[in-house]
């Protein structure tokens, strides 16, 4: 029976290290407690290998058992916390009005049940901050703008320079040397002007960071530094604010929603320490396919519309691994530090 759970270790262990998705661990091991059974069930009483896998099918059948008793308690768990999860942004504003012009171009969202009416009203009484108008934040900008995101913020210090063009797709060769945030409100309003777009030609500092925040409900960081991506962490947590965070490298992306306030960990507790140089290379260093930030930038737009308009289950608590070069998407469970520094003594 040891030696049954020693492959297990192993094809667990060896697994993780060579990056085997977690799907076909758990098939690998169904697999092998499959040959058990049927070892059990085949090979006469008294064979060493029916012996040495514990000489009783009995034993395997009822500890199956127990695994599906554990994964349909987890699996309730899950379906009661969708139930039960919290409203995420307030109905604060009065309730807009539309055009027309609005309700024709809002109809897809109007007639899907997740969002109707009352999603879009809440859409257009949102207001969004997205940090940094690069590639993770142009289609972030762009969706949001479209979909009828009321207020919009983008926070960006750098100006549009030839080598963004390849996936920034916000920006245009035209707008090379103009700021982003001008060159980003530029192209969200000819995409949409019924939305208002709020440009900050600065960096997220420390001095201004937790007043600009507090004018947004949601924030998205698309950053490539560890010292904004922590300050808005902190700032996030101290607001109650929940925090969109995407990430990406070469062929490789990741979000996830970072709020504590309604449960799951903050970015801090995810990410303890700045990765020391030379680890976690910026996409100039280490180069990022062009596609890539669209994907996950969109999913980060759509991650922000969920939590305002209520709709289905957020990433948070979860951490999404997206690996454009290989076509596969993993998912897992990331969960609060009592230790962290940021989140550790909050409710969430």
């Amino acid at each position: 029976m040891l030696l049954v759970f020693a492959f297990v270790g192993m094809i667990w262990g060896v697994g993780q290290l060579i990056g085997l998705p977690k799907g076909m661990r758990w098939s690998l091991t169904f697999l092998l407690w499959l040959a058990v059974v049927l070892a059990q069930l085949t090979l006469p009483e008294g064979h060493p290998l029916r012996e040495a896998t514990g000489g009783s099918v009995a034993l395997w059948l009822m500890l199956a058992g127990a695994g599906v008793l554990v994964w349909l308690y987890r699996m309730g768990l899950g379906w009661l916390r969708q139930r039960a999860q919290p409203d995420e942004v307030e109905d604060s504003a009065p309730k807009p009005t539309f055009s027309e012009t609005e309700l024709n171009r809002y109809a897809r969202h109007i007639v899907m049940r997740e969002v109707g009416g009352t999603g879009q009203k809440r859409l257009k009484n949102a207001k969004v901050l997205v940090i940094g108008a690069g590639g993770l934040g142009s289609p972030a900008l762009l969706y949001l703008a479209a979909a009828g995101v009321g207020t919009i913020g983008v926070i960006d210090d750098d100006e549009v320079d030839n080598s963004n063009l390849q996936r920034q797709v916000i920006h245009r060769d035209a707008d090379i040397g103009l700021p982003k945030v001008f060159s980003a409100e530029k192209a969200m309003k000819a995409q949409n002007p019924f939305v208002e777009v709020r440009p900050y030609k600065r960096r997220l500092e420390a001095e201004t960071a937790a007043d600009l925040i507090a004018e947004y409900d949601i924030v998205l960081d698309g950053t490539d530094n560890f010292d904004t991506r922590y300050l808005a962490n902190r700032i996030c947590v101290d607001q109650g604010k929940p925090l969109i965070s995407g990430a990406l490298s070469q062929w490789e992306g990741q979000i996830s929603v970072f709020h504590p306030k309604k449960g799951g960990p903050c970015y801090q507790c995810i990410f303890p320490e700045a990765p020391a140089a030379g680890l976690a290379p910026s996409c100039a260093e280490a180069g990022v396919i062009a596609p890539l930030p669209g994907v996950i930038g969109t999913m980060m737009a759509v991650e922000a519309m969920k939590l305002i308009t209520r709709a289905g289950a957020v990433l948070r608590g979860e951490m999404m691994i997206y690996d454009a070069l290989w076509g596969e998407t993993r998912k897992f469970t990331v969960k609060p530090r009592a230790d962290c520094p940021i989140c550790g003594k909050t409710d969430g």
